[in-house]
Protein backbone atom coordinates (compact mmCIF):
# COMPACT_ATOMS: atom_id res chain seq x y z
CA UNK A 1 0.00 0.00 0.00
CA UNK A 2 1.39 3.31 -1.09
CA UNK A 3 1.46 6.25 1.55
CA UNK A 4 -1.37 8.53 1.88
CA UNK A 5 0.04 11.25 0.32
CA UNK A 6 0.39 9.03 -2.84
CA UNK A 7 -3.06 7.32 -2.32
CA UNK A 8 -4.59 10.82 -2.54
CA UNK A 9 -2.94 11.96 -5.52
CA UNK A 10 -3.71 9.17 -7.72
CA UNK A 11 -6.97 9.40 -6.32
CA UNK A 12 -8.23 12.74 -6.74
CA UNK A 13 -7.89 13.13 -10.40
CA UNK A 14 -10.23 10.25 -10.35
CA UNK A 15 -12.85 10.94 -8.21
CA UNK A 16 -12.45 14.41 -9.39
CA UNK A 17 -13.42 13.18 -12.54
CA UNK A 18 -16.49 11.40 -12.14
CA UNK A 19 -18.37 14.40 -9.80
CA UNK A 20 -17.76 16.70 -12.49
CA UNK A 21 -19.34 14.34 -15.48
CA UNK A 22 -21.50 16.48 -16.14
CA UNK A 23 -21.84 20.45 -16.62
CA UNK A 24 -22.29 22.33 -13.38
CA UNK A 25 -25.80 23.29 -12.90
CA UNK A 26 -28.49 24.15 -10.37
CA UNK A 27 -28.11 26.87 -7.83
CA UNK A 28 -24.47 27.85 -7.36
CA UNK A 29 -23.61 27.25 -10.98
CA UNK A 30 -26.30 29.47 -12.80
CA UNK A 31 -23.94 32.85 -12.67
CA UNK A 32 -20.22 33.03 -14.56
CA UNK A 33 -17.81 33.72 -11.80
CA UNK A 34 -17.60 37.12 -13.42
CA UNK A 35 -21.55 38.34 -12.44
CA UNK A 36 -22.05 41.17 -10.44
CA UNK A 37 -23.75 40.28 -7.09
CA UNK A 38 -26.02 43.29 -6.20
CA UNK A 39 -27.15 41.94 -2.48
CA UNK A 40 -24.21 39.65 -1.46
CA UNK A 41 -23.76 42.50 0.93
CA UNK A 42 -26.82 41.56 2.32
CA UNK A 43 -26.23 38.29 3.12
CA UNK A 44 -26.10 36.99 6.64
CA UNK A 45 -23.08 36.11 8.25
CA UNK A 46 -21.39 33.85 10.73
CA UNK A 47 -19.59 35.93 13.49
CA UNK A 48 -20.56 39.54 12.24
CA UNK A 49 -23.87 41.26 12.87
CA UNK A 50 -24.12 42.52 9.43
CA UNK A 51 -22.00 43.47 6.77
CA UNK A 52 -22.18 47.28 7.59
CA UNK A 53 -21.03 46.27 11.70
CA UNK A 54 -17.42 47.13 10.53
CA UNK A 55 -17.15 51.12 9.30
CA UNK A 56 -15.40 51.42 5.83
CA UNK A 57 -14.41 54.86 5.07
CA UNK A 58 -15.38 56.40 1.27
CA UNK A 59 -12.90 56.58 -1.12
CA UNK A 60 -10.67 59.67 -2.08
CA UNK A 61 -13.42 62.19 -3.18
CA UNK A 62 -13.42 62.67 -7.15
CA UNK A 63 -11.48 65.38 -8.05
CA UNK A 64 -9.69 65.52 -4.47
CA UNK A 65 -5.70 65.93 -3.78
CA UNK A 66 -6.25 62.53 -2.45
CA UNK A 67 -7.92 61.07 -5.63
CA UNK A 68 -5.37 62.36 -7.83
CA UNK A 69 -2.40 60.77 -6.12
CA UNK A 70 -4.59 57.40 -5.69
CA UNK A 71 -4.40 57.61 -9.71
CA UNK A 72 -1.19 58.52 -10.15
CA UNK A 73 0.13 55.81 -8.29
CA UNK A 74 -1.97 53.33 -9.88
CA UNK A 75 -0.36 54.58 -13.29
CA UNK A 76 3.08 54.20 -11.91
CA UNK A 77 2.46 51.20 -11.14
CA UNK A 78 0.95 49.57 -14.06
CA UNK A 79 3.43 51.42 -16.27
CA UNK A 80 6.97 49.92 -14.23
CA UNK A 81 5.71 46.43 -13.99
CA UNK A 82 7.82 43.80 -15.17
CA UNK A 83 6.76 40.31 -16.87
CA UNK A 84 7.43 38.84 -13.61
CA UNK A 85 5.14 41.26 -12.02
CA UNK A 86 2.44 40.40 -14.45
CA UNK A 87 2.99 36.59 -14.27
CA UNK A 88 2.92 37.01 -10.59
CA UNK A 89 -0.52 39.17 -10.70
CA UNK A 90 -1.83 36.95 -12.48
CA UNK A 91 -1.30 34.07 -10.85
CA UNK A 92 -2.33 35.62 -8.08
CA UNK A 93 -5.48 36.74 -9.74
CA UNK A 94 -6.87 32.93 -10.42
CA UNK A 95 -9.92 31.87 -9.03
CA UNK A 96 -11.09 30.17 -6.52
CA UNK A 97 -9.68 33.37 -4.82
CA UNK A 98 -9.95 31.40 -1.64
CA UNK A 99 -7.71 28.60 -2.81
CA UNK A 100 -4.06 29.83 -1.46
CA UNK A 101 -5.80 30.46 1.97
CA UNK A 102 -7.12 27.20 1.98
CA UNK A 103 -4.13 25.28 0.77
CA UNK A 104 -2.21 27.41 3.60
CA UNK A 105 -4.58 25.58 6.25
CA UNK A 106 -4.66 22.34 4.74
CA UNK A 107 -1.00 22.35 4.43
CA UNK A 108 -0.59 23.41 8.01
CA UNK A 109 -2.69 21.00 9.40
CA UNK A 110 -0.55 17.94 7.35
CA UNK A 111 2.48 19.39 8.56
CA UNK A 112 0.97 18.26 12.41
CA UNK A 113 0.23 15.09 14.16
CA UNK A 114 -3.19 13.81 13.21
CA UNK A 115 -5.94 15.60 14.83
CA UNK A 116 -9.21 15.82 12.64
CA UNK A 117 -11.33 17.73 15.06
CA UNK A 118 -9.27 20.32 15.55
CA UNK A 119 -8.99 20.79 11.84
CA UNK A 120 -12.38 20.97 10.84
CA UNK A 121 -12.14 23.31 13.47
CA UNK A 122 -9.98 25.58 11.88
CA UNK A 123 -10.49 24.78 8.25
CA UNK A 124 -14.18 26.42 9.43
CA UNK A 125 -12.71 29.23 11.10
CA UNK A 126 -10.47 30.78 8.15
CA UNK A 127 -13.68 29.77 5.94
CA UNK A 128 -15.65 32.33 8.05
CA UNK A 129 -13.20 34.99 8.31
CA UNK A 130 -13.16 34.95 4.37
CA UNK A 131 -16.93 34.78 4.03
CA UNK A 132 -17.58 37.39 6.67
CA UNK A 133 -14.94 39.33 4.99
CA UNK A 134 -16.85 39.54 1.69
CA UNK A 135 -19.97 39.60 2.75
CA UNK A 136 -18.42 43.22 4.01
CA UNK A 137 -16.72 44.03 1.19
CA UNK A 138 -19.91 43.33 -0.53
CA UNK A 139 -21.95 46.09 1.71
CA UNK A 140 -19.15 48.78 1.33
CA UNK A 141 -19.05 48.38 -2.28
CA UNK A 142 -22.10 48.95 -3.39
CA UNK A 143 -22.21 51.67 -0.54
CA UNK A 144 -19.73 54.00 -2.77
CA UNK A 145 -20.41 52.26 -5.93
CA UNK A 146 -16.63 53.20 -6.99
CA UNK A 147 -16.12 51.70 -10.81
CA UNK A 148 -12.81 49.95 -11.29
CA UNK A 149 -9.94 50.79 -13.46
CA UNK A 150 -10.23 49.42 -16.78
CA UNK A 151 -6.91 51.16 -18.82
CA UNK A 152 -4.22 48.14 -19.10
CA UNK A 153 -5.78 45.85 -17.14
CA UNK A 154 -4.52 42.26 -17.04
CA UNK A 155 -7.28 40.22 -15.40
CA UNK A 156 -10.94 40.53 -15.39
CA UNK A 157 -12.10 43.02 -12.72
CA UNK A 158 -15.41 41.84 -12.65
CA UNK A 159 -19.03 43.73 -12.36
CA UNK A 160 -18.79 44.92 -9.26
CA UNK A 161 -17.58 48.09 -7.79
CA UNK A 162 -14.32 48.25 -7.00
CA UNK A 163 -14.21 49.76 -3.39
CA UNK A 164 -12.54 47.85 -0.90
CA UNK A 165 -10.93 45.16 -3.20
CA UNK A 166 -12.42 41.95 -2.44
CA UNK A 167 -9.23 39.97 -2.70
CA UNK A 168 -7.09 42.73 0.02
CA UNK A 169 -10.48 41.45 2.55
CA UNK A 170 -10.21 37.82 2.01
CA UNK A 171 -6.41 37.95 2.61
CA UNK A 172 -6.73 40.42 5.44
CA UNK A 173 -9.07 37.89 7.28
CA UNK A 174 -7.60 34.46 6.49
CA UNK A 175 -3.72 35.73 7.00
CA UNK A 176 -4.33 37.08 10.76
CA UNK A 177 -6.63 34.32 11.49
CA UNK A 178 -4.13 31.72 10.48
CA UNK A 179 -1.28 33.23 12.48
CA UNK A 180 -3.61 33.08 15.50
CA UNK A 181 -4.36 29.39 15.19
CA UNK A 182 -0.90 28.39 13.93
CA UNK A 183 1.81 30.52 16.28
CA UNK A 184 4.48 28.87 15.54
CA UNK A 185 4.42 29.55 11.79
CA UNK A 186 5.64 32.96 10.86
CA UNK A 187 3.22 35.48 10.78
CA UNK A 188 5.36 37.83 9.02
CA UNK A 189 5.38 35.63 5.63
CA UNK A 190 1.55 35.47 5.75
CA UNK A 191 1.30 39.11 6.53
CA UNK A 192 3.18 39.62 3.24
CA UNK A 193 1.63 37.34 1.26
CA UNK A 194 -1.65 39.19 2.08
CA UNK A 195 0.10 42.44 1.01
CA UNK A 196 1.70 40.55 -1.86
CA UNK A 197 -2.02 39.44 -2.69
CA UNK A 198 -3.29 43.29 -2.54
CA UNK A 199 -0.17 44.92 -4.42
CA UNK A 200 -0.90 42.40 -7.49
CA UNK A 201 -4.39 43.79 -7.48
CA UNK A 202 -3.09 47.28 -8.35
CA UNK A 203 0.03 45.75 -10.67
CA UNK A 204 -3.29 44.22 -12.60
CA UNK A 205 -4.89 47.54 -13.13
CA UNK A 206 -8.04 46.02 -11.77
CA UNK A 207 -7.88 48.06 -8.60
CA UNK A 208 -6.90 51.53 -6.77
CA UNK A 209 -4.23 51.28 -4.23
CA UNK A 210 -6.95 52.75 -1.41
CA UNK A 211 -9.14 49.83 -2.91
CA UNK A 212 -6.50 47.26 -1.42
CA UNK A 213 -5.69 49.24 1.84
CA UNK A 214 -9.68 49.45 2.03
CA UNK A 215 -9.72 45.69 1.44
CA UNK A 216 -6.47 45.02 3.69
CA UNK A 217 -7.74 46.70 7.07
CA UNK A 218 -11.41 45.65 6.67
CA UNK A 219 -10.31 41.93 6.51
CA UNK A 220 -8.14 42.27 9.16
CA UNK A 221 -11.16 43.82 11.29
CA UNK A 222 -13.11 40.90 10.65
CA UNK A 223 -10.29 38.65 11.82
CA UNK A 224 -10.53 40.23 14.99
CA UNK A 225 -13.82 39.15 15.34
CA UNK A 226 -13.45 35.58 14.32
CA UNK A 227 -10.20 35.40 16.78
CA UNK A 228 -12.44 36.37 19.35
CA UNK A 229 -14.86 33.54 18.56
CA UNK A 230 -11.38 30.83 18.32
CA UNK A 231 -10.74 31.89 22.08
CA UNK A 232 -13.70 31.21 23.55
CA UNK A 233 -14.93 27.94 21.85
CA UNK A 234 -13.29 25.61 24.63
CA UNK A 235 -10.80 24.25 22.11
CA UNK A 236 -7.84 24.92 24.41
CA UNK A 237 -9.56 23.75 27.18
CA UNK A 238 -7.40 20.85 28.53
CA UNK A 239 -8.21 17.17 29.66
CA UNK A 240 -8.54 16.33 33.20
CA UNK A 241 -7.61 12.27 32.74
CA UNK A 242 -10.82 10.83 33.37
CA UNK A 243 -11.98 7.38 31.41
CA UNK A 244 -15.01 5.86 31.95
CA UNK A 245 -13.31 2.61 32.82
CA UNK A 246 -10.25 0.31 31.45
CA UNK A 247 -10.36 -3.11 29.50
CA UNK A 248 -11.92 -5.09 26.51
CA UNK A 249 -15.14 -3.29 27.05
CA UNK A 250 -13.27 0.39 26.44
CA UNK A 251 -10.84 1.57 23.96
CA UNK A 252 -6.98 1.63 24.02
CA UNK A 253 -3.75 2.90 22.54
CA UNK A 254 -1.72 -0.14 20.87
CA UNK A 255 0.44 -1.96 23.15
CA UNK A 256 3.06 -0.16 24.51
CA UNK A 257 2.34 3.23 23.02
CA UNK A 258 2.26 6.25 25.54
CA UNK A 259 0.30 8.87 23.07
CA UNK A 260 -2.54 10.53 24.46
CA UNK A 261 -5.69 10.04 23.00
CA UNK A 262 -6.75 12.68 20.46
CA UNK A 263 -8.60 15.57 21.44
CA UNK A 264 -10.60 14.10 24.08
CA UNK A 265 -12.57 17.25 24.73
CA UNK A 266 -13.65 17.97 21.54
CA UNK A 267 -16.75 17.20 22.10
CA UNK A 268 -17.41 20.04 24.16
CA UNK A 269 -16.09 22.93 22.25
CA UNK A 270 -18.64 25.47 20.72
CA UNK A 271 -20.54 24.40 17.47
CA UNK A 272 -21.93 26.48 14.86
CA UNK A 273 -25.30 24.94 13.97
CA UNK A 274 -25.92 22.66 16.94
CA UNK A 275 -26.75 23.81 20.09
CA UNK A 276 -23.92 21.71 21.57
CA UNK A 277 -22.21 18.46 20.32
CA UNK A 278 -24.31 16.08 22.09
CA UNK A 279 -27.51 17.36 20.75
CA UNK A 280 -27.98 14.17 18.62
CA UNK A 281 -26.11 12.02 20.51
CA UNK A 282 -26.39 8.39 19.35
CA UNK A 283 -27.66 5.70 21.41
CA UNK A 284 -24.79 3.07 23.24
CA UNK A 285 -23.17 0.62 20.68
CA UNK A 286 -23.37 -3.01 21.35
CA UNK A 287 -21.60 -3.94 24.40
CA UNK A 288 -18.47 -5.94 23.73
CA UNK A 289 -18.61 -9.69 23.87
CA UNK A 290 -22.70 -9.65 23.40
CA UNK A 291 -23.77 -11.29 20.11
CA UNK A 292 -24.58 -7.91 18.43
CA UNK A 293 -21.03 -7.45 19.29
CA UNK A 294 -19.61 -10.33 17.93
CA UNK A 295 -22.09 -9.88 14.28
CA UNK A 296 -19.93 -6.49 14.26
CA UNK A 297 -17.09 -8.29 14.83
CA UNK A 298 -17.51 -11.07 11.79
CA UNK A 299 -18.80 -8.13 9.53
CA UNK A 300 -15.67 -6.59 9.60
CA UNK A 301 -13.51 -9.90 9.44
CA UNK A 302 -15.61 -10.78 6.40
CA UNK A 303 -14.95 -7.55 5.26
CA UNK A 304 -11.59 -7.81 5.19
CA UNK A 305 -10.96 -11.09 4.25
CA UNK A 306 -13.34 -10.22 0.79
CA UNK A 307 -11.54 -7.16 -0.15
CA UNK A 308 -11.76 -5.84 -3.84
CA UNK A 309 -9.14 -3.44 -5.83
CA UNK A 310 -11.96 -1.17 -5.71
CA UNK A 311 -12.37 -1.35 -1.86
CA UNK A 312 -8.84 -1.15 -1.21
CA UNK A 313 -8.86 1.69 -3.77
CA UNK A 314 -11.40 4.06 -1.85
CA UNK A 315 -9.79 2.72 1.30
CA UNK A 316 -6.87 4.54 0.63
CA UNK A 317 -8.16 7.49 -1.06
CA UNK A 318 -10.25 8.49 1.94
CA UNK A 319 -7.98 7.62 5.19
CA UNK A 320 -6.71 10.67 5.55
CA UNK A 321 -3.92 9.76 7.56
CA UNK A 322 -1.15 11.94 9.29
CA UNK A 323 0.56 14.20 6.71
CA UNK A 324 -2.80 15.01 4.84
CA UNK A 325 -5.32 17.36 4.98
CA UNK A 326 -7.28 15.00 6.70
CA UNK A 327 -10.89 13.74 5.85
CA UNK A 328 -12.64 17.13 5.98
CA UNK A 329 -9.40 18.66 3.63
CA UNK A 330 -10.13 15.45 1.38
CA UNK A 331 -13.46 17.16 0.86
CA UNK A 332 -12.32 20.45 0.01
CA UNK A 333 -9.76 19.63 -2.12
CA UNK A 334 -12.68 17.71 -4.20
CA UNK A 335 -14.38 21.00 -4.19
CA UNK A 336 -11.73 23.02 -4.80
CA UNK A 337 -11.05 21.18 -8.25
CA UNK A 338 -14.16 21.32 -9.44
CA UNK A 339 -14.41 25.12 -8.84
CA UNK A 340 -11.10 25.13 -11.01
CA UNK A 341 -13.17 23.89 -13.98
CA UNK A 342 -16.58 25.47 -13.13
CA UNK A 343 -15.85 28.76 -11.07
CA UNK A 344 -18.49 30.71 -8.99
CA UNK A 345 -18.19 34.56 -8.57
CA UNK A 346 -16.18 34.93 -4.83
CA UNK A 347 -18.98 35.37 -2.93
CA UNK A 348 -21.08 32.11 -3.81
CA UNK A 349 -17.37 30.49 -3.37
CA UNK A 350 -16.85 32.08 -0.02
CA UNK A 351 -20.51 30.92 0.65
CA UNK A 352 -20.12 27.53 -0.26
CA UNK A 353 -16.58 26.99 1.75
CA UNK A 354 -18.30 28.87 4.68
CA UNK A 355 -21.56 26.27 4.56
CA UNK A 356 -19.14 22.97 3.90
CA UNK A 357 -16.40 23.76 6.35
CA UNK A 358 -18.89 24.62 9.31
CA UNK A 359 -21.10 21.51 8.66
CA UNK A 360 -17.78 19.37 8.99
CA UNK A 361 -16.83 21.55 12.24
CA UNK A 362 -19.97 20.41 13.80
CA UNK A 363 -19.84 16.93 12.36
CA UNK A 364 -16.39 16.60 13.83
CA UNK A 365 -17.73 17.98 17.68
CA UNK A 366 -20.94 15.88 17.40
CA UNK A 367 -18.16 12.70 16.22
CA UNK A 368 -15.39 13.37 19.07
CA UNK A 369 -18.60 14.03 21.74
CA UNK A 370 -19.73 9.88 20.97
CA UNK A 371 -16.26 8.79 20.93
CA UNK A 372 -15.34 10.14 24.02
CA UNK A 373 -18.94 9.28 25.82
CA UNK A 374 -18.53 5.50 24.55
CA UNK A 375 -15.02 5.28 24.34
CA UNK A 376 -15.61 2.03 22.38
CA UNK A 377 -12.74 0.27 21.12
CA UNK A 378 -11.51 -0.36 17.89
CA UNK A 379 -11.87 -3.85 15.85
CA UNK A 380 -8.23 -4.42 16.34
CA UNK A 381 -8.83 -4.17 19.76
CA UNK A 382 -12.16 -5.63 20.07
CA UNK A 383 -11.63 -8.80 17.71
CA UNK A 384 -8.28 -9.59 19.52
CA UNK A 385 -9.70 -9.74 22.51
CA UNK A 386 -12.69 -12.02 21.47
CA UNK A 387 -12.30 -13.70 18.05
CA UNK A 388 -9.33 -13.47 16.25
CA UNK A 389 -6.13 -12.54 18.47
CA UNK A 390 -3.86 -12.32 15.43
CA UNK A 391 -6.03 -10.07 13.55
CA UNK A 392 -4.56 -7.20 11.36
CA UNK A 393 -6.86 -3.93 9.88
CA UNK A 394 -5.70 -3.36 6.66
CA UNK A 395 -5.03 0.43 7.33
CA UNK A 396 -3.51 2.07 10.71
CA UNK A 397 -6.11 2.85 13.25
CA UNK A 398 -5.54 6.00 14.61
CA UNK A 399 -5.82 7.61 18.46
CA UNK A 400 -9.08 7.85 19.20
CA UNK A 401 -12.36 5.48 19.82
CA UNK A 402 -14.57 3.84 17.42
CA UNK A 403 -17.87 5.40 17.99
CA UNK A 404 -19.18 6.81 15.86
CA UNK A 405 -17.03 7.04 13.12
CA UNK A 406 -15.62 10.60 12.03
CA UNK A 407 -15.39 9.73 8.54
CA UNK A 408 -18.94 9.03 8.19
CA UNK A 409 -19.78 11.64 10.16
CA UNK A 410 -17.89 14.34 8.36
CA UNK A 411 -18.75 12.60 4.63
CA UNK A 412 -22.79 12.72 5.70
CA UNK A 413 -22.52 16.05 6.74
CA UNK A 414 -20.46 17.65 3.82
CA UNK A 415 -22.35 15.17 0.98
CA UNK A 416 -26.33 16.82 2.05
CA UNK A 417 -24.25 20.44 1.82
CA UNK A 418 -22.73 19.34 -1.47
CA UNK A 419 -25.84 18.00 -3.08
CA UNK A 420 -28.17 20.91 -2.17
CA UNK A 421 -25.56 23.48 -3.73
CA UNK A 422 -24.77 21.06 -6.71
CA UNK A 423 -28.40 19.44 -7.31
CA UNK A 424 -27.03 18.46 -10.70
CA UNK A 425 -24.82 15.74 -9.19
CA UNK A 426 -26.68 15.21 -5.47
CA UNK A 427 -27.10 11.55 -5.97
CA UNK A 428 -23.45 11.26 -6.57
CA UNK A 429 -22.24 13.35 -3.72
CA UNK A 430 -24.53 11.14 -1.31
CA UNK A 431 -22.84 8.18 -2.56
CA UNK A 432 -19.28 9.66 -2.33
CA UNK A 433 -20.31 10.27 1.34
CA UNK A 434 -21.64 7.01 1.15
CA UNK A 435 -18.22 5.59 0.16
CA UNK A 436 -16.37 7.63 2.48
CA UNK A 437 -17.77 6.02 5.33
CA UNK A 438 -17.84 2.43 4.10
CA UNK A 439 -14.33 3.05 3.22
CA UNK A 440 -13.49 2.70 7.18
CA UNK A 441 -14.74 -0.61 7.40
CA UNK A 442 -13.04 -1.99 4.45
CA UNK A 443 -9.73 -0.71 6.18
CA UNK A 444 -10.60 -2.62 9.32
CA UNK A 445 -10.59 0.33 11.69
CA UNK A 446 -14.58 0.72 12.25
CA UNK A 447 -17.26 -1.35 12.90
CA UNK A 448 -20.47 -1.10 10.90
CA UNK A 449 -22.41 0.15 13.75
CA UNK A 450 -19.95 3.19 13.67
CA UNK A 451 -20.58 4.07 10.10
CA UNK A 452 -24.66 3.91 10.84
CA UNK A 453 -24.71 5.99 13.09
CA UNK A 454 -21.74 8.80 12.04
CA UNK A 455 -23.70 8.95 8.60
CA UNK A 456 -27.00 9.69 10.46
CA UNK A 457 -25.43 12.35 13.13
CA UNK A 458 -23.63 13.79 9.80
CA UNK A 459 -27.49 13.92 7.59
CA UNK A 460 -28.53 16.00 10.67
CA UNK A 461 -26.05 18.13 10.70
CA UNK A 462 -25.69 18.82 7.16
CA UNK A 463 -29.55 19.42 7.41
CA UNK A 464 -29.58 22.35 9.43
CA UNK A 465 -26.28 23.67 7.51
CA UNK A 466 -28.53 23.65 4.34
CA UNK A 467 -31.54 25.07 6.41
CA UNK A 468 -29.41 27.68 8.01
CA UNK A 469 -28.50 28.68 4.20
CA UNK A 470 -31.92 28.53 3.39
CA UNK A 471 -32.32 31.48 5.14
CA UNK A 472 -29.12 33.69 4.79
CA UNK A 473 -30.71 36.02 2.08
CA UNK A 474 -28.11 34.47 -0.83
CA UNK A 475 -31.16 32.30 -2.41
CA UNK A 476 -33.02 35.14 -3.41
CA UNK A 477 -30.02 36.10 -5.71
CA UNK A 478 -29.80 33.14 -7.53
CA UNK A 479 -30.09 33.73 -11.36
CA UNK A 480 -32.00 30.04 -11.95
Amino acid sequence: MGSPRAALAAALAAIVAVVLVSGCGGKAGAQSPSSAEPTAGDWQPWVLESGAQITVPPPPQDGSQAARQDAEELRSVVASRSSRDEERARALGRQPAVELWLQEVMGFVAARPKDPARASRNYALVSVAMHDAMIAAWHWKYEYNREAPSEDALLDAGADPSYPSEHAALAGAASRVLAHLYPNEPATRLERQAQEIADARVKAGVNHPSDVDAGLTLGRQVAKRVIERARTDGADREWDGSRPGSGPRFWEPPPGSTARPTSPVAGTWETWVLESGSQFRPPAPPPFGTPAFREQAQAVIRAQEQLTPEQKRAAEFWEGGEGTALPPGIWMQVVLERLRREPLTTPRTTRLFASLTVAMADAGVAAWDAKYAYWYPRPENGIRDSVKPDWEPYLTTPLFPAYVSGHSTYSAAAAVVLADVFPDRAELWRARGEEAGLSRIWGGIHWPVDHTFGARLGNRIGELTVARAERDGAEEGDAR
